[in-house]
C-alpha cells in the first residue's frame, strides 16, 4: 500500500516542479486497445505493446487534467487511511471538486481506469473497488478466511451451501484454499450453474464449479487464477457457443483484455482450456434445430477476431472453429441440450467431453 502512496506523490511532485519551472506539464498512459498488446503462447496471456498516448496540460484539456490529478489525491488519501471508495462513491466525492466535477459515472471511470494504467497497478490497489458481484463457487473446496474483527481465520466449506454456493469477494488476494478436486470448471451463465449444483454434479465428478454470470468480472478471474495456480488444477470452461461467448468471455478469461493489458498477467487464467459448445458439438450432438440464426453482429464479431485478434490468430483449432460457425450460420446456447432432456448436459454431454480434455480448444 505505502508503494502506490509513493507513486502517486512523486508523480504530483514532478507535475509541481513543471509548472514551478514554467514547462508544460504531461502524463503519459499506454494505449488501450487490441492493436497495442502482444500475445506469446508460453507466456499465456495479452501483455501490453509500447504505445502510448501523453496527456498535456492545455486550455483544451484542462479539466481532464484537473480531474486526473483529484482523483489521484483520492486514491493517495484512501490508501493512506486504509479505507476503501466504490467505483460510485468515487463519481460523487467530485462533486466537491467545483469545475472539476464528473457529469456521470462514466467519466470517473475512464479516468480511474487511465491512473490504474499509468500506474501498472490495479483499482483494487489504487483503493476503489466495483460495485459488481465476483461469482459464485459450489464443491469440493474449502476457502480459508479471516474474521475482519478478530483476524482469525474462518473456513468456509463450499459444500455446505445447500442449494446456494460461495459468492467470491471482491478482494481475494489474502484468501487460501483447501482442495482435493481434480479440476475447475467455470461456467457461464448463471442457470446451468444451478442445474449443475441441484445435481451435485461437483460431487459425481471431483471439482470446483464457479458461476462466472456473463464476462467474468475481474474478482471471479482473480480467484480462479489463484486457485488454479496455487493448486496446479486445470480450468475447463462450459460457454455458449456463439462469437460473444467465445471471443470476449472465454477469451477474456484465458488471455485479458486489450483494454487492460498491463493487468493480464494477475486477472486471467492461462491455464483455462475450452470445452464447449463448440460448433462440432452442434453435429456430434445432433442440436442442429435447437440453434439459432448467426446475426450480423455476430459475423462481424468472429471475423474481426479472425482478422485482429492476436489469440484466435495463433491458434489454428479457433480459426477452424469460428471460420466453422460462420461456415454453419448459426449459433448455439448452454441450455440447448435440454432438447434431448433436461439433465442431458450433466448425466451425457459433460461427462462424455470430460473423458477427453485433450480435445478441448486452447
Amino acid at each position: 500500500m505505502a508503494k502506490i502512496t509513493e507513486l502517486i506523490k512523486k508523480d504530483a511532485q514532478q507535475l509541481y516542479q513543471e509548472i514551478l519551472k514554467k514547462r508544460t506539464p504531461e502524463m503519459d498512459f499506454p494505449k488501450r486497445s487490441l492493436s497495442n498488446v502482444t500475445y506469446n503462447k508460453k507466456q499465456g496471456f495479452f501483455e501490453m505493446g509500447e504505445g502510448v498516448v501523453k496527456r498535456t496540460l492545455t486550455v483544451n484539456t484542462v479539466k481532464t487534467f484537473a480531474q486526473t490529478i483529484r482523483m489521484m489525491a483520492l486514491s493517495h488519501d484512501v490508501v493512506k487511511k486504509e479505507d476503501m471508495a466504490t467505483k460510485r462513491e468515487a463519481y460523487y466525492v467530485s462533486k466537491n471538486w467545483g469545475e472539476a466535477r464528473f457529469s456521470e459515472q462514466v467519466e470517473s471511470d475512464t479516468i480511474m481506469d487511465d491512473i490504474e494504467s499509468h500506474f501498472r497497478t490495479n483499482r483494487e490497489q489504487l483503493g476503489f473497488i466495483p460495485e459488481e458481484k465476483g461469482g459464485e463457487v459450489a464443491g469440493h473446496l474449502t476457502v480459508v478466511d479471516k474474521d475482519a474483527a478478530t483476524g482469525k481465520k474462518l473456513h468456509i466449506d463450499c459444500t455446505k451451501f445447500g442449494s446456494g454456493a460461495y459468492s467470491i469477494p471482491i478482494s481475494c488476494e489474502d484468501l487460501e484454499f483447501e482442495t482435493k478436486a481434480k479440476f475447475i470448471l467455470v461456467i457461464e451463465t448463471a442457470g446451468m450453474f444451478q442445474r449443475l449444483v441441484k445435481h451435485n454434479f461437483w460431487r459425481k465428478t471431483n471439482c470446483i464449479l464457479v458461476s462466472m454470470g456473463g464476462v467474468p468480472t475481474r474478482a471471479c478471474r482473480r480467484f480462479i487464477r489463484r486457485l488454479a495456480d496455487a493448486k496446479r488444477m486445470p480450468v475447463y470452461a462450459f460457454v455458449d457457443g456463439d462469437p460473444y461467448g467465445m471471443t470476449n468471455i472465454y477469451r477474456t478469461l484465458k488471455v485479458g483484455s486489450g483494454n487492460n493489458a498491463h493487468l493480464n498477467q494477475f486477472f486471467c487464467v492461462p491455464q483455462a482450456s475450452y470445452l464447449g459448445v463448440t460448433p462440432q458439438d452442434i453435429i456430434d450432438y445432433k442440436l442442429k434445430d435447437a440453434t439459432h440464426p448467426l446475426q450480423d453482429v455476430d459475423i462481424k464479431r468472429a471475423k474481426d477476431a479472425l482478422k485482429s485478434d492476436p489469440f484466435i490468430k495463433t491458434h489454428k483449432e479457433w480459426k477452424h472453429a469460428l471460420n466453422q460457425m460462420i461456415h454453419m450460420g448459426v449459433r448455439v446456447e448452454q441450455q440447448a441440450f435440454a432438447k434431448h432432456d433436461l439433465n442431458y448436459v450433466t448425466e451425457v454431454y459433460l461427462p462424455k467431453k470430460l473423458r477427453n480434455p485433450s480435445k478441448f480448444l486452447p
